[in-house]
Parts: structure tokens; C-alpha cells; sequence
């Protein structure tokens, strides 16, 4: 579980951007068969996110310089370039595998420890590449559409994905102190949630129901 949570920690504020819009009457969709449970869960996690991860994001915002969080970001995108380096070689993608190891140089070096996106400056793009979509190249289907407590939308494959991708990520074998592991993966959420504050304010006035809008936006991103 610890690892799993290590992987999954980035996920959990994009996950718990819900309840952002004002809700019409929900239609039940026959290829979400799980929905029942999911909406429970999914009105679990808009609490948790309305009472702890908003408002902490909020103050992150308003304290820190944006060329603060800029680097931040760049930070643990860098750390995500090894996950996606390790799927390009599972995907066998070699062009996009030296290319992602390149930025991973790059940044590490010239970018001091990722703070600067150098890579992408070098006509060295940002790939996205996980455990999830290598199982969908190997043929494994997505199976069903699931919210997980407290880390947001997946499906079968992508959850199984998530367990492989806590393996690659450096925050889970790179440090070898709980403490600071666990305060860089906070430091991660709130970040990341911090970045979907002006999403949410962008929704805010749509009238839809958030649940299906999240689902739909997970969905046609992950196909």
C-alpha cells in the first residue's frame, strides 16, 4: 500500500478536482456499471478535497511566487521523465526512449536537479507514457470505469498500471528518509492541485453534472 500510495499521491489532486460546477440532473450510463459506487466515492473525495486539499492549495497560491511553482513543477516532472522512460522501453518506443533520457540528463544537470524545463528549450518535448498504457499496448483491456477513495478516476488497467509505476518513480526508491519522501509527495499534491484552481474557477458556472464531466475527461484522455 505504501508504494501504491507513492505513485498515486500526483494523481490525487487532479482526482479530487470535483463538485467544481453546478449539477444537473444526472443521467445513469449503462457502460458505467460500477456508478452506484463510484458517486458514493466521488462525493467522498469532493469533501475531503473542499475541506483540506482547496483550501491548503488556495494559501499555496496566494504565498509563493509563480516562478516558485513553475520550478516546482519542472521539479517533479522530471522525476515523472523515469516512469515515462521506463514505459517507452516497455512500449518498445526507442526513439522517444533517448529522447526522454535525454531530457532526464538535461534536466537533472544543466536544469539543476529539474528545477528548469532546459530539455524542452532543446526541442526536447514532455512525453506521457505510464504502466496503464503500456498494459493497453500489450492488449490488456481497460476494463471498468472505478474511483478509487481519495485518488480519483481509473479504470481496472489503469489501478493495476498505478501499482507499476510506483516501483519506477524515484520518490520510492531515490529517498531513503519516510519523512522527506512523504513531504515531497505532499508537497506534489498540493502543487498539483494548486495548478487546477483556475480549471475549477473556469467550470465553475458550466451546468453539468461533475461526475460525469470528470469521467468523460478521464476516459477520452486515457483512449
Amino acid at each position: 500500500m505504501h508504494k501504491i500510495l507513492c505513485r498515486l499521491s500526483p494523481l490525487f489532486a487532479i482526482a479530487l478536482l470535483v463538485g467544481c460546477a453546478a449539477t444537473t440532473t444526472p443521467v445513469r450510463d449503462d457502460s458505467d456499471p460500477l456508478e452506484s459506487y463510484n458517486r458514493t466515492v466521488f462525493t467522498f473525495n469532493d469533501a475531503v478535497d473542499k475541506a483540506v486539499l482547496r483550501p491548503v492549495a488556495r494559501a499555496y497560491q496566494t504565498v509563493l511566487p509563480a516562478v516558485v511553482i513553475a520550478s516546482i513543477t519542472n521539479f517533479f516532472s522530471n522525476l515523472n521523465d523515469v516512469v515515462v522512460l521506463t514505459n517507452d522501453l516497455l512500449q518498445v518506443k526507442f526513439h522517444q526512449a533517448a529522447m526522454d533520457s535525454s531530457r532526464i540528463v538535461f534536466n537533472t544537470t544543466f536544469g539543476v536537479l529539474g528545477l528548469f524545463d532546459v530539455a524542452s528549450r532543446m526541442e526536447l518535448p514532455k512525453h506521457a507514457e505510464d504502466f496503464g498504457q503500456t498494459l493497453g499496448v500489450w492488449g490488456v483491456g481497460e476494463g471498468y470505469y472505478v474511483v478509487l477513495p481519495l485518488l480519483g478516476p481509473s479504470t481496472v488497467r489503469d489501478t493495476f498500471g498505478l501499482v507499476g509505476d510506483s516501483f519506477v518513480n524515484p520518490l520510492s526508491w531515490g529517498i531513503e528518509s519516510d519523512p522527506a519522501r512523504w513531504s515531497l509527495r505532499g508537497l506534489d499534491i498540493i502543487n498539483q492541485r494548486a495548478g487546477l484552481l483556475r480549471v475549477e474557477r473556469a467550470l465553475a458556472e458550466a451546468e453539468i453534472d461533475p461526475y460525469t464531466f470528470r469521467r468523460s475527461a478521464y476516459l477520452q484522455q486515457r483512449r
